[in-house]
């Protein structure tokens, strides 16, 4: 981890002494000193509020920035926060939409996602790319001497493109070596915040030695309390190994949204035996975030239990002070003293104390299942007749007592059987590779044949040696279907002749029945134009601009789906 050089002592001081009261003590479990002056609020809007903090629970993974509120429309002006240049032009269908990445001389990163469009210089660099690679989507990364910003200069202007709910600047500060996020607070970005997280829920899982998983006893311990100071309603009797689960928010001063908190830390009888800090991570670490949280309850319910105990394969960095992985032995006969620390970003806690009774009979732990146990740190294999899967290490998060089971066949447009691959309660770390052969499929369905989950959801595909493969993310129920539909096309503001002068652009709906959408292409006069397209509402337009002279013109639309399935447009419209 890169320590950064300390400011001045007399800066520091200085500064410290004018935020104490906003910011308190932010790095507490931190040793690493981050330079608080450097950086400038990323837009002027005061005072500064978030729909969403950084390390916020979301689904399948951590929040990697703090999102601004923008007062629910686009349109303000967005300001690289420190001099340095623009390193990354992104431009997706869906995540960000529209991102910018500025490196700074500091050794840092900023990232500025979800904008409605680029300032006048940079917007020329990324059309002119957009028509060079003949590609609405790219990424690339500019030489540095390309497009130099400096602090205070407006880059672009806020937006809801790509996966936004809603308007709002998503915000980020990247280490620049190791691409780590980090919690942009800790870089004096100030959001106006002295209360302190909410504790809304307590629970007890009775571990006993056994493998976390959807059958692990849940306990529910009821507890009161408001302003930081929490309690049970009544002391707790537990005997043998337990984990703990702990739900928390947090708010801000003003127009807050429901936040994520900072940090969560568990004592017992005074000593720490569980830390969580959300200070930095890997974002190849972020999916572990269904290996931190209580998975099960969050699929069945979508409350979001913090685990206070680590499974052996969570690659997080964000715990600290373990012992035991967080799994307490209750089983002496006498009362312990247990306490919760739930931290925000600004240092406002609140505090949860409680007394566990603990028991001394021993424990009569259940017989599980019967399965295949999978080691959670090896490569681990399963073959039936017609179904082969791979788990590579690191897939899993602890040992997997694993189930398969032959379903039969779907009723329509199915070549296999329904293949059960272990059940989804069980959280995985990456994808897993997954053949399933195909029953009777004509030579001409296979590049059209690809593996739908029991949903009917594409999971992709491609035919090898009889074999349709491909690699799900989650475990579930898979067969083999075909996709031989072209997308949809349906026209919004044109058709065959219509006067298109007094409109900016034209727009259109595109959707596919299952593969999905794979690329679009429209072609003015022959020539290519750029189409622009934003997945959330599946809407495709391309703005007029001086590449299109006034007088008759030839369109087309071209669609293709993941298995090459296209559907044309054609019209001819006027200028």
């Amino acid at each position: 981890m890169i320590k950064n050089p300390i400011p001045s002592f007399t800066a520091f001081s200085i500064l410290f002494l004018f935020t104490f009261n906003f910011a308190l003590a932010q790095q507490i479990f931190s040793t690493n000193k981050y330079p608080i002056t450097d950086f400038r609020q990323p837009l002027d809007i005061t005072p500064p509020a978030l729909a969403g903090s950084f390390g916020e629970i979301r689904g399948n993974h951590f929040h990697s920035g703090i999102d601004f509120r923008t007062n629910q429309r686009e349109g303000y002006p967005v300001y690289a926060v420190a001099d340095g240049y623009i390193s990354r032009l992104r431009v997706q269908n869906s995540g960000f939409g529209q991102a910018l990445y500025i490196n700074h001389p500091n050794s840092y990163t900023t990232v500025y996602g979800h904008l409605q469009r680029f300032a006048p210089k940079i917007a020329t660099v990324v059309k002119n790319l957009e028509y060079e690679k003949k590609s609405f989507e790219i990424d690339e990364f500019p030489d540095a001497t390309l497009i130099p910003v400096h602090k205070g200069e407006v880059i672009a202007w806020s937006g809801n493109r790509g996966s936004s709910g809603g308007p709002h600047l998503h915000f980020e500060i990247r280490d620049t070596k190791t691409e780590e996020t980090i919690n942009p607070q800790f870089f004096g970005i100030i959001i106006p915040d002295n209360i302190p997280p909410v504790i809304h829920g307590l629970y007890a899982y009775r571990l006993n030695g056994k493998t976390f998983n959807e059958f692990t006893p849940k306990q529910a311990i009821a507890i009161s309390g408001a302003n930081g100071s929490y309690k049970t309603t009544a002391p707790i009797s537990l005997t043998g190994e337990v984990g703990f689960g702990i739900v928390v928010t947090d708010r801000h001063n003003g127009l807050s949204g429901t936040n994520g908190v900072y940090s969560i830390q568990l004592e017992v009888d005074g000593k720490k035996v569980y830390t969580s800090a959300l200070e930095r991570f890997a974002f190849e670490d972020s999916k572990a975030i269904n290996s931190h949280i209580d998975y099960p309850t969050y699929l069945n319910t979508k409350r979001s239990i913090q685990k206070s105990f680590v499974e052996p394969g969570n690659p997080l960095k964000i715990y600290s002070g373990l012992v035991n992985s967080g799994r307490i032995n209750f089983n002496d006969g006498v009362s312990h003293q247990l306490r919760y620390i739930v931290t925000d970003s600004k240092g406002n806690s609140s505090v949860l104390p409680f007394t566990v009774n603990a028991g001394s009979a021993p424990i009569a732990v259940p017989v599980g299942a019967s399965g295949i146990i999978y080691p959670y740190n090896k490569v681990n294999e399963f073959n039936a007749d017609d179904v082969i899967l791979v788990f590579p290490m690191g897939t899993l998060y602890s040992d997997l007592n694993f189930s398969y089971k032959k379903l039969p066949k779907p009723a329509s447009n199915a070549w296999s059987a329904m293949h059960q691959i272990h059940n989804r309660y069980t959280p995985l770390h990456v994808g897993f590779d997954l053949w399933i052969k195909a029953d009777n499929l004509p030579e001409n369905l296979r590049s059209k044949a690809l593996i739908a989950n029991s949903n009917g959801s594409s999971q992709g595909g491609t035919f090898d040696n009889g074999y349709i493969k491909t690699t799900p993310k989650n475990f579930g129920s898979f067969y083999i279907t075909t996709d031989t539909i072209a997308p949809r096309i349906v026209p919004i503001n044109i058709g065959e002749g219509k006067n298109m002068a007094g409109l900016s652009k034209m727009t259109f709906k595109i959707s596919d029945n299952l593969s999905g959408i794979k690329s679009f292409n429209g072609y003015i006069d022959g020539k290519w134009v750029l189409m622009e397209f934003d997945a959330k509402t599946a809407t495709l337009w391309h703005s007029f601009d001086e590449r299109t002279s006034t007088g008759k013109h030839s369109f087309e639309l071209v669609v293709a789906d993941m298995k090459e399935n296209t559907r044309r447009y054609n019209i001819t419209f006027f200028r």
